[in-house]
């Protein structure tokens, strides 16, 4: 295959995508999601090329896995397809060595295992009753605090501030001084061609070595105090973690990872969600008429969402998959916002639709080892909103198509204005 004649990004990302000839499409563009045409494109290769080569394209050469089974069969099989970071890690941007963290997401096991077992204690079952009074009292706290009849940005009022919260609580960090944690996140996971201030990785490592020193004091003080139910407590007394800081590079991905993975997910669902049923204003009617209906509306939103767009791995053997022969030492993108529109693993998949009788059946989370480690926070948070806000407002307008990212890998939304027209 040559490589596309045709390029031009922002454009491309408008093209026809039944027309356009197969070996000129790239996925990995980032304007695909910012400008939200990526639908017809995977439809496109879902029916034509499910498993689908992209040869120098905007991040390289790849392979795309669009269909649910596919992408299911790669994410289940770990032995061949590496997360290893040294490897290439978990996304499609290929790193400089240098500026490659590894943390437990971007590992194969057994270091993999032992890393995630420390932290999984904060999202047992137990822990999460815990935690469920305070993110009620604060979600009601924060709803009863919005302007009635005035627009407002839902993003930086609802769902910044109380994923926010939510992640201050979890590392125990100064509860004033939240939004720091909001800052890193989004410097963490800003494309550096976006047009932001963090235009290359130089000046992402920057802001993050600052991260890094700020969580090394709090390391050191956890370290020497008995054990706590936090995220640093836990990482500085954890058998395989308490030597985190001897290496910095792994102890600042693990950072990124709980703070991106805590934050960036969740808040994107909150605003997303909102979105759907203002799209799909059927669904917002039977919400209302049922507002029983939350616990399968927020997988649905999980689904429709599809927070995470895309995972990376790196064949370390040869695999065919799907009639197709994936190399050793190839990349392979798990396009999980593909598969969570595959008609073959979700009935109606191209529908939003809150009453599912399987709603949790969507790629959003992963699968295998890497399965998100809080998802069952994720839910619980988002349920918890949603029920608080169908106590209170009949509808919450949205005003104006929402501002997105520009990213390939955080499906994710800067701004979106609102209204609530009344209380209950």
């Amino acid at each position: 295959m040559n490589a596309p004649v045709h390029f031009d990004p922002k454009s491309d990302a408008h093209r026809d995508a039944w027309s356009v000839p197969l070996d000129e499409i790239d996925v990995s563009n980032p304007f695909l999601y910012q400008d939200d045409t990526w639908e017809p494109f995977f439809a496109r290769l879902r029916r034509d090329d499910p498993v689908h080569y992209t040869r120098d394209g905007i991040y390289g050469s790849f392979w795309s896995v669009t269909k649910y089974r596919d992408i299911m069969a790669v994410d289940t099989n770990h032995k061949v397809f590496s997360s290893d970071a040294m490897l290439g890690g978990i996304v499609i941007r290929d790193v400089p060595i240098d500026s490659r963290r590894p943390s437990f997401i971007s590992m194969d096991p057994p270091k993999h295992d032992e890393q995630r077992k420390v932290v999984s204690p904060i999202v047992a079952p137990g822990n999460l009753q815990k935690l469920s009074g305070t993110i009620r009292e604060r979600a009601g706290r924060i709803l009863d605090s919005l302007p009635i009849g005035e627009t407002f940005d839902w993003v930086d009022r609802v769902s910044i501030e109380l994923t926010t919260q939510m992640l201050a609580t979890l590392f125990d960090f100064p509860f004033e001084q939240r939004r720091t944690l909001t800052y890193w996140s989004n410097v963490a996971s800003v494309n550096t061609r976006a047009g932001t201030e963090i235009d290359s990785e130089e000046k992402r490592d920057a802001v993050l070595q600052k991260a890094l020193a700020y969580f090394t004091a709090l390391w050191h003080e956890r370290a020497s105090q008995p054990p706590k139910p936090d995220l640093i407590s836990m990482l500085a007394h954890g058998e395989a973690t308490r030597d985190l800081p001897s290496r910095p590079q792994e102890f600042l991905g693990n950072l990124i990872l709980l703070i991106v993975g805590g934050n960036d997910t969740t808040r994107n669902s909150i605003s997303g969600g909102l979105w759907a049923l203002n799209k799909h204003p059927g669904e917002y009617q039977k919400l209302r008429e049922n507002p029983a209906l939350v616990t399968s509306l927020v997988p649905e939103i999980i689904r429709w969402q599809t927070p995470v767009i895309h995972m990376r791995r790196t064949a370390v053997e040869d695999f065919e998959l799907s009639g197709r022969t994936i190399r050793k030492g190839d990349k392979v993108a798990m396009w999980y916002i593909s598969g969570n529109r595959d008609q073959e693993g979700v009935d109606r998949a191209d529908e939003f639709i809150i009453d599912r009788a399987r709603p949790r059946q969507h790629l959003s989370f992963g699968f295998g080892i890497h399965r998100c480690v809080g998802n069952r926070l994720a839910e619980m948070q988002l349920t918890i909103l949603w029920e608080e806000i169908m106590k209170r407002f009949p509808v919450i307008e949205v005003m104006d198509e929402p501002k997105r990212y520009y990213s390939n890998v955080i499906r994710g939304i800067t701004s979106m204005p609102v209204r609530i027209p009344t209380r209950y």
